[in-house]
């Protein structure tokens, strides 16, 4: 056991509080010659699993705390700081329910009653000079302080509330620890030493004035008046600690003790889906079963409308993906996630056709979770989940962008408020966005952090040391010895870069709990009233609770608008169903190949026209390619050029084995998906589809040593199979390589489907689908724009110039001009707001005077 550990320490979890990483706070723990750290982030969990499994890892014993606001009842001194650390597994969930009652009941309060309830498994510090006992101690009221401190001692199990020794530059801190050591002997309560860290090392000192400044939206020079602490406030060794409360060698080693008697195991891995109620007579396994085959039965009607197929083979493999999904445990999962599709469905909330790899499983085909059959399109459910690894499936389900909400409120209403939450995001400082926060603070004009971060090269991801060795300018200025102002800058940037700015809220995911969910994890409110997670997604999923992914696309509702425009003026007979229309439409294929694909989903960009130019697509499966081979990697490969040149007859096709014609003939033999790879290993060398999935993950990662293992066993494999051991490892090496650029199919495919659709509407209907565009887009000018000019003008539609006395808030379908004509567009002002009055003002006196020649 070390003689002292750190119990009062905040991470970057502490929002623009705390400048310490996680990885470098276990290294300096180590390093100084301590075996246990706590963190104490303020009024949050935000950190706790990241930090527990770190710290184990690191051979580091993580003790689970954090620094909380009180309500004391004083009237001047109304709000104070304590700090409550976990003892064993009770205190944590006393802690976590405390911290979500703060956020969700108490406005980030917690009462002394709330606390005494729920003070079992905790200890207790009184925390720094803003703790209530130093208070009034600064105050000058030394009853006020003896009284609070017997009040806090009675709220907690003996001898687990501390008065809490700091060393640092603030006025009124030796005279605060003079009285709480005159406290500690005449009322018999513990002496403990912390450091009250905020950062690792002294010389981070300054960063860290400008990080609290950036926090409070002051200069730097206030921050010293707000908080002067000094350089205090870093993690200094267990030997410093020692030296410095030399006087008070109790306080040290009663830290060392907590640190030994702090013992929390959480309880991570576990799986908890809320109860999906099932009809009378059934359990979970046996109505997903009978539901299943339902709708497989309904969906044949469907198919054999477009295409005949062996309904047996349906059949068998609907049967093969059951016995995995009952047999891994996830029945109930398959029952939650189409029970809230079919909802939407039936309500009026438009639903894509799938998303990633789910749209490979025949269940959620028949459960109508996913709209592509699998079977015809070649997906394969073992890409989605492997009965030889063991993980949660995971439907990520899009949803018409302005109804999504309806479907979150209907999830809410059935299995209740408190057990359905959103999942807490964190926003970092940015290479661009700190330098611009560090000029500011520092007192230099908003031009000068303007002129900086602009030098930042435009590149995703890139950080500021990068961008330093990558731009002159930059290293110029960090090394400039006649301004060194600049160097300063820069040097403050790079510590506080990637530190986290706030908290928000993950686009989709939701967690639905079978209890409510302060019981599995900590939560806080968003900013609409939200229940949020202090979890992010991956510690969620860690603690046990299932993230549903509930995506907004805009385009299913440019779709679904559009679709009601044309439908608007229709008899039922004649009203479109746009999951009913054949996908070998020849019209909306030669739109494709000519690139007229502005506002067409996923083939926008100029790149991508490009590609359609030379690939002329012709068939659905073209589309899934191409989708598949527009990014960086393939193009760079040379497979989009030999995937073209194939499809045109310029390069003959080959297969690397006559055996595999059957899976690469669709893509003339390039390896374009990651099931071919799967398929490949399969019919070469015996694999089952699950041991094929860990193949190609193990090839997409990299890994040599597994590969190697791979590599021998497919080789054997093959060798059984008849196939020549050199002509085996070419193959192993060929797809290999095509691994680390091979597509997902089953989100290409699903993906792909959006495609058409849009594309189908284009053809066919440009008046409404331009319409339903132009609407989505309303509020940004630019687009609308972008969209008219390079669209309308080339589909010759009329487009009405605005009344300034409408209200339209959406593009519409005008009647034809009398004598016939195409139909046009008409608008009111609502949907043009960026263009502003003036513009449509001076389009209306154009017309009145005949000089108006179109928009």
């Amino acid at each position: 056991m070390a003689d002292f550990a750190h119990l009062h320490v905040h991470t970057l979890f502490s929002l623009l509080e705390g400048a310490i990483r996680l990885d470098d706070l276990l290294q300096r723990v180590r390093d100084g010659g301590m075996d246990a750290v706590a963190i104490t982030d303020s009024n949050n969990l935000f950190g706790a699993v990241t930090f527990y499994k770190k710290a184990r890892a690191a051979g580091i014993k993580p003790i689970l705390g954090s620094e909380v606001t009180v309500a004391t009842g004083h009237p001047d001194r109304p709000t104070a700081h304590l700090v409550l650390l976990a003892k064993d597994r009770t205190g944590y969930r006393n802690l976590s329910y405390l911290l979500s009652m703060a956020h969700l009941k108490d406005e980030g309060l917690l009462g002394k009653e709330r606390i005494e309830a729920h003070s079992e498994g905790l200890y207790a510090l009184s925390a720094c000079v803003e703790g209530e006992v130093a208070q009034h101690v600064r105050a000058g009221d030394m009853d006020a302080a003896r009284e609070s401190a017997r009040q806090w001692a009675r709220l907690f199990p003996p001898g687990h509330y501390h008065l809490e020794l700091q060393r640092n530059a603030h006025p009124d801190q030796a005279r605060v620890n003079e009285a709480l050591q005159e406290l500690s002997r005449d009322l018999k309560l513990p002496l403990v030493a912390t450091a009250d860290c905020h950062y690792l090392d002294r010389r981070d000192a300054r960063a860290h004035e400008v990080l609290m400044a950036i926090k409070h939206q002051v200069k730097v020079d206030e921050i010293r008046r707000l908080r002067p602490f000094g350089d205090a406030q870093y993690l200094r060794s267990e030997g410093e600690m020692i030296e410095l409360f030399e006087g008070a060698p109790d306080a040290v080693y009663r830290a060392a003790e907590i640190a030994e008697s702090c013992n929390v195991e959480l309880d991570l891995g576990n799986v908890y889906l809320p109860a999906y109620e099932v009809p009378e007579g059934y359990d979970q396994p046996e109505w997903l079963r009978e539901a299943a085959r339902r709708g497989l039965e309904r969906r044949f009607e469907e198919i054999e409308r477009a295409y005949p197929i062996d309904r047996d083979a349906y059949r068998e493999r609907l049967e093969r993906e059951l016995d995995v999904i009952v047999e891994m445990g996830f029945s109930g999962y398959f029952l939650i996630v189409q029970d809230f599709i079919n909802w939407a469905k039936a309500h009026g909330v438009p639903v894509g056709p799938g998303r990633g790899s789910g749209a490979g499983s025949l269940v959620a085909y028949a459960l109508r979770i996913t709209d592509l059959d699998p079977i015809h399109h070649g997906l394969l459910f073992e890409r989605f989940l492997n009965p030889e690894r063991v993980s949660m499936p995971d439907f990520d389900v899009d949803f018409c962008q302005t109804r999504r909400d309806r479907v979150i409120r209907y999830v809410t209403e059935k299995y209740g408020k408190d057990q359905v939450g959103q999942i807490i995001t964190f926003g970092q400082l940015k290479a661009r966005s700190v330098i611009r926060d560090v000029v500011r603070v520092m007192g230099l004009p908003y031009s000068e952090g303007d002129r900086i971060a602009k030098l930042v090269p435009e590149v995703l991801g890139i950080t500021l040391a990068e961008a330093i060795e990558m731009e002159p300018r930059l290293k110029a200025l960090k090394e400039d010895p006649e301004n060194p102002i600049y160097g300063e800058i820069l040097d403050i940037a790079l510590k506080l870069e990637g530190l986290n700015r706030q908290a928000g809220m993950h686009a989709a995911g939701v967690v639905i709990g079978d209890r409510p969910l302060w019981e599995y994890v900590p939560l806080c409110r968003g900013n609409d009233g939200e229940l949020v997670t202090q979890f992010a997604k991956d510690e969620v999923e860690e603690a046990g609770l299932v993230k549903f992914d509930f995506l907004g696309l805009k385009t299913l509702t440019v779709i679904d608008h559009a679709v009601s425009l044309v439908n608007r003026d229709r008899p039922a007979s004649e009203r479109i169903d746009i999951n009913a229309i054949p996908i070998d439409d020849p019209k909306v294929y030669e739109l494709i190949a000519r690139a007229d694909t502005t506002g067409v989903f996923q083939l926008e960009s100029s790149g991508f026209k490009e590609l359609l130019k030379k690939l002329k697509p012709d068939r659905f499966s073209d589309i899934v390619a191409a989708v598949a081979l527009y990014r960086p990697g393939p193009l760079q490969s040379g497979m989009v050029d030999d995937y073209i040149a194939r499809k045109h007859g310029r390069q003959a096709v080959t297969y690397p084995h006559p055996a595999l014609e059957e899976t690469l003939k669709e893509t003339y033999g390039v390896i374009v998906y990651q099931e071919q790879v799967m398929e490949i290993a399969r019919r070469l060398a015996g694999y089952s589809l699950g041991a094929a999935d860990i193949l190609r993950r193990a090839m997409g990662k990299k890994k040599a040593e597994v590969m190697a293992k791979e590599r021998s066993r497919f080789l054997e494999g093959a060798q059984k199979n008849g196939i020549d051991p050199e002509k085996a490892g070419e193959i192993f090496d060929l797809m290999e390589k095509f691994a680390a650029y091979g597509f997902n199919k089953s989100h290409s495919a699903a993906y792909g489907l959006i495609t058409y659709q849009t594309a189908w509407l284009k053809t066919h209907h440009p008046v409404e689908f331009m319409c339903a565009l132009l609407t989505s887009e309303k509020d940004n000018t630019d687009k609308v724009v972008a969209h008219i000019g390079e669209a309308i003008r080339e589909m010759g539609i009329e487009v009405l110039p605005p009344d300034i006395n409408e209200s339209v808030r959406e593009f519409d379908v005008a009647p034809a001009a009398e004598g016939g004509g195409r139909r046009r567009i008409r608008f009111g002002l609502g949907a043009v707001k960026g263009v502003g009055e003036s513009a449509v003002e001076a389009i209306l006196e154009a017309r009145q005077e005949g000089r108006f020649r179109g928009l």
